[in-house]
């Protein structure tokens, strides 16, 4: 199964947020064990970056997008999926991005804590605790 990753959810795991980090965890222990392939957005690395070394210092924002880069795989953003992204119905232009993307990268879904947003995307938003309950179903 492959599934885009929302930025916010990369944000619980690296900034550790409560009560979300447990699920996004979870969810980036999936891919990380190869039992989903997780998909990113291509301008989250940057974000991640930028974050990480505000904080943390350069060596270790180099070490999270070292990890990032062998854990996940990357969707690049073009035009077309730019020109994609503008005409979808979603209200905030990074989300139809994200969107955009998902459907590039093939994926089923997109997790993220933000699932309102997406609700006009051709692929379906789960939260990273409706996604692990539905690996559960399926045993995974």
């Amino acid at each position: 199964m492959q599934i885009m990753i929302d930025l916010n959810v990369l944000l619980d795991v690296i900034q550790k947020r409560e009560p979300h980090f447990a699920a996004s965890g979870k969810v980036l222990g999936l891919a990380a064990k190869r039992k989903i392939s997780g998909h990113i957005p291509a301008h989250a690395l940057t974000t991640i970056h930028y974050i990480v070394a505000k904080y943390a210092g350069q060596a270790k924002a180099g070490q999270t997008i070292d990890w990032l880069l062998s854990t996940l795989k990357v969707i690049p953003a073009g035009q077309k999926e730019f020109l994609r992204a503008r005409g979808l119905n979603l209200s905030d232009f990074e989300d139809a991005v994200v969107a955009s993307l998902a459907e590039a990268g093939h994926c089923q879904y997109i997790v993220s804590r933000n699932t309102g947003d997406f609700k006009n995307s051709r692929i379906p938003a789960l939260t990273p605790e409706e996604f692990l309950a539905l690996m559960a179903e399926k045993d995974v």
